[in-house]
């Protein structure tokens, strides 16, 4: 199993997209994928037809067992997305009341590691899309992932975004002594905007050894794809985002070809 966290601490830079879009292109090449929402806005819910406000169970049920993840649990809580090898854990509003409820509990951080140690034979990739805010469903991500990608928006407050997150990273990373290689991943790209060449030419710049060397352009196939409850590939398998999702799915791949244990 590969696992892979999709986070940032801003919001609207294309988290959900990003991991549909993967995940959609993993299951056309026969890989058996799970997405995981852990966004109580639940936006990677409602893309396949949930509703995060009316689930009678979600990835909330996770966390509701003193740290401990009963046998089964996870299993129990997957659904079916209508594309085939893409399954989903999907998420709850009451994901949010999470912080409140889990203070002082042991092992808090790991529950998701424990959730998906027991589905290591069921699933040949695990996507995490992740809540903007830094916290526990954050801390679970990060202790559980094996490669992070942080798409961010090339745009200047997207960048300052940014910022906050590898230092949110840099943190958790010396908290566990676990190093965790990263992708930065230009989303939301406008050629005829100066400043979203400006931002994209201050990324490489900056982050010259992290980013990734291309960029997702703006498409609107993406929001058509969400509301027709379609992986992008699927609504379009030709627009222009979802070949720049085909190569940043390519490069990653072989970024992080190397075994994998649970």
């Amino acid at each position: 199993m590969r696992i892979w966290a999709i986070a940032n601490q801003k919001g609207g830079v294309g988290k959900t997209t990003t991991a549909v879009a993967l995940g959609g292109l993993l299951a056309a090449k026969g890989k058996r994928v799970l997405l995981v929402d852990l966004d109580p806005h639940g936006s990677l819910t409602s893309w396949f037809g949930h509703d995060p406000d009316s689930l009678s169970s979600s990835a909330f049920d996770l966390f509701q067992h003193q740290g401990k993840v009963p046998e089964g649990l996870p299993a129990q809580l997957v659904t079916a997305t209508g594309c085939d090898n893409l399954s989903l854990l999907p998420a709850s509003t009451a994901l949010a009341t999470l912080e409140r409820k889990m203070v002082g509990t042991e092992g808090m951080g790991l529950i998701l590691s424990r959730a998906l140690a027991q589905l290591w034979d069921d699933f040949d990739y695990v996507l995490l899309d992740n809540t903007p805010s830094l916290g526990v469903l954050m801390v679970n991500a990060l202790a559980a992932a094996q490669h992070l990608i942080v798409p961010v928006q090339t745009e200047f407050l997207a960048i300052k975004g940014l910022e906050r997150m590898l230092h949110t990273l840099e943190m958790i990373m010396r908290s566990q002594k676990n190093r965790l290689g990263y992708t930065i991943v230009p989303t939301m790209f406008d050629r005829r905007t100066q400043a979203s060449v400006k931002s994209l030419n201050a990324l490489r710049k900056t982050y010259p050894d992290d980013l990734w060397r291309f960029a997702i352009p703006v498409d609107t196939k993406f929001r058509d794809a969400s509301q027709a409850g379609k992986v992008p590939s699927a609504y379009d398998s030709e627009a222009r985002g979802v070949r720049a999702y085909r190569h940043l799915l390519n490069d990653v791949i072989e970024l992080t070809r190397q075994p994998a244990s649970a």
